[in-house]
């Protein structure tokens, strides 16, 4: 959340699976926020920079970010972000299917904040959305967005 009490977080999650949208928007039903949504990287980069049709945007306070996604996967995305000064203080945390040693290193070593890997279960899912939601957006202080 920014220094402002009265705003609302603002979170992207980059994601293609439509069952996975589902249920990160089920569990973040109850809380309040601003939820967006970019389907693949391209439109996650767009969104980030405030390109074409995300001209207006709102800087997300917390990104969650698939790392197998169409156009251009996590791993470029991520590098992305954190190679550019004004997005590279956002939190991002790698949400994704992969149990690979090899993207756990790479997602830490592209500068991740965290790496979940989604659980299978439908009430595990809802469980690590909701431990998302009780950390980052409520015990954590994330940096005051710039616009």
């Amino acid at each position: 959340m920014n220094d402002q009490p009265s705003s609302l977080p603002e979170i992207l999650l980059v994601e293609d699976e439509p069952g996975d949208v589902y249920l990160v928007r089920e569990a973040f039903k109850d809380f309040p926020c601003h939820l967006h949504l970019a389907e693949d990287g391209r439109e996650a980069l767009a969104f980030l920079h405030r390109r074409g049709a995300h001209a207006g945007a709102h800087r997300p306070d917390l990104i969650l970010l698939d790392f197998n996604l169409p156009c251009l996967d996590g791993r470029e995305v991520l590098t992305d972000i954190k190679a550019d000064p004004q997005l590279a203080i956002i939190p991002v945390l790698v949400l994704t299917t992969s149990k690979a040693e090899v993207d756990i290193l790479s997602a830490y070593q592209l500068h991740a904040n965290c790496y979940i890997t989604k659980p299978l279960e439908l009430d595990q899912f809802i469980a690590v959305i909701h431990h998302i939601q009780q950390f980052w957006l409520t015990v954590a202080r994330l940096p005051p967005t710039t616009e």
